[in-house]
């Protein structure tokens, strides 16, 4: 592939080099210049048809469109001067000629472009002085309202549907002061990415019926994280409120989601909100298990293990950083190391973007696992022997004949929420974060290690699984690599040759591949 020469040029008077082709708005981006627009978003084909984002090009008859006008070799632009400021201003007018001031109970509230660009850019006051254009509120199927008052025909719905989902099913009805987002007749927004429209309105146009009224935008809590829902990775953005998690959004990465997630990634975070969980450490005695506290039942779990062989079924959910640690318990107290996948339905790709898809491998670190050397089965308690300790790490064991578990001298639980069955053979069982409420890393299914970070407070004496195993190998007298994620990441890079030359600044937040996938 040939590589496009690089065009150097000025914006703002701050010189930049960028390929061929790249737009002036893009070009902007690099030397920290924000030029206002609406319709242009990077994952979508260009349009131009809100005109906000104007720029005046010196010798140019005409201001032009920077989101459509590619750089040219020697380009002095300009972003703020009189004439686009002045266009801009006439841009919002209109914009704002039917537009509702219902900004004080619009969800978009504080989170709006159209709100901040007025600001920066639009009229203090407004010379219209007929009665506004009035439509009543839609329900466009799926998660989607669709409100016509607040809309300013970017069309970003439309083009995504069209040439992203690639399901046609939005349009632009009407012409001029009555044009409005239509609908396909007989059609909804049932695509199982379709609520990404929600995200790319850059007003208040397309709401989420999950999150109306829920929350203002200025109350929240925002999370880097990974979805952990599939084996896909998707890149999230974690919201909270009183912490609370109150909404799942997608966050920019090229190299795995693009712009994007899944309906039903978004939709699934009520179980990270979930009170019938374990929150206290419990032991069994007689037939009851009895809360205790963290020293009782660490002593007791170490005592458990130190001499006996260790089953371990793993769960595909859990970090690398927790893997690599029952790695360890597996290697010093002998045993093995299994886990399940579940799977689900078909593969429901968005069509529009390559090796993108909500996949039907319903776990987040199934090739993490693989990678640290733990067994897929379907039968994780097929191997049980005579006089092992079993430990179970979040895993309900569902549809699991558990009758193997009679051959074992312990069985042990560590996790969020223990099934009625499994309860009535554990003697001790731990409580663990889940993914929302402990930082670590997965490894998606291309390779890609991705950092997730902590984004509310774990319930009473819930730990990370990391923190709980680093303790119980420090208990039993084994080298542990620390107690917090960066050191134990880095342990498993030095030991594990996938790994090897990775770290955990060099992950960031967008992730690296693995050597296997590097072709090192």
């Amino acid at each position: 592939m040939t590589t496009p020469p690089m065009v150097s040029l000025t914006i703002e008077g701050r010189p930049v080099a960028v390929p061929a082709g790249t737009s002036i708005l893009e070009a902007a981006k690099q030397v920290g210049v924000l030029i206002p627009h609406y319709c242009y978003h990077p994952a979508l084909p260009v349009a131009g048809v809100c005109r906000m984002c104007l720029v005046e090009v010196e010798k140019a008859p005409k201001l032009a469109p920077a989101c459509a006008t590619a750089v040219a070799e020697g380009q002095v632009v300009h972003v703020h001067t009189d004439a686009t400021h002045k266009a801009r201003e006439g841009v919002l007018e209109f914009l704002l000629i039917n537009h509702p001031l219902d900004c004080p109970i619009c969800d978009q509230a504080g989170e709006c472009e159209l709100q901040d660009y007025t600001f920066q850019e639009g009229r203090a006051t407004s010379r219209y002085e007929e009665p506004k254009r009035f439509n009543p509120m839609e329900d466009f199927g799926g998660d989607v309202l669709y409100v016509p008052n607040r809309c300013i025909l970017c069309t970003r719905c439309v083009r995504f549907m069209d040439d992203v989902a690639q399901d046609p099913v939005l349009n632009v009805s009407e012409r001029g002061d009555r044009a409005l987002i239509g609908k396909a007749p007989d059609h909804d927004l049932t695509h199982p990415w379709a609520a990404n429209v929600v995200d790319l309105c850059p007003v208040g146009a397309l709401l989420s019926k999950d999150f109306l009224n829920k929350a203002r935008a200025w109350e929240l809590d925002r999370t880097a994280s990974v979805c952990p829902n599939c084996s896909q990775g998707c890149n999230t953005i974690v919201e909270t409120r009183d912490n609370v998690v109150v909404r799942l959004r997608p966050r920019a990465n090229e190299a795995v989601n693009q712009h994007f997630l899944c309906d039903a990634g978004r939709a699934d975070y009520r179980w990270m909100n979930r009170t019938d969980r374990i929150v206290h450490p419990l032991i069994k005695v007689g037939a009851e298990h009895r809360e205790a506290g963290w020293e009782v039942a660490m002593a007791t779990l170490a005592s458990a293990v130190r001499t006996r062989p260790v089953h371990v079924v793993a769960s595909a959910h859990s970090s690398n950083e927790t893997l690599f640690l029952l790695r360890a318990l597996i290697a010093i107290a002998g045993g093995r190391g299994v886990f399940t996948v579940r799977s689900e339905g078909v593969e429901e790709p968005l069509p529009g973007v390559p090796d993108l898809a909500r996949r039907t491998e319903r776990a987040p670190n199934a090739r993490g696992a693989e990678l640290l050397g733990f067994t897929r089965t379907a039968d994780p308690l097929r191997e049980v022997q005579d006089g092992d300790v079993v430990l179970v790490v979040d895993d309900a064991l569902e549809g699991i004949d558990l009758a193997p578990l009679a051959r074992a001298d312990a069985v042990v639980f560590a996790g969020t929420v223990i099934a009625p069955a499994l309860a009535q053979r554990a003697v001790i069982a731990i409580p663990l974060t889940n993914v929302v409420e402990e930082e670590g890393t997965f490894t998606n299914l291309r390779g890609r290690v991705q950092r997730y970070l902590q984004a509310k407070t774990p319930p009473a004496l819930a730990r990370p699984g990391w923190f709980v195993f680093a303790e119980l190998l420090r208990r039993l007298g084994a080298p542990t690599p620390g107690f917090v994620p960066a050191d134990i990441f880095q342990a498993l890079a030095a030991q594990v040759p996938p790994f090897e030359g990775l770290s955990y600044d060099q992950l960031g937040l967008q992730g690296a591949l693995v050597r296997a996938e590097v072709g090192v």
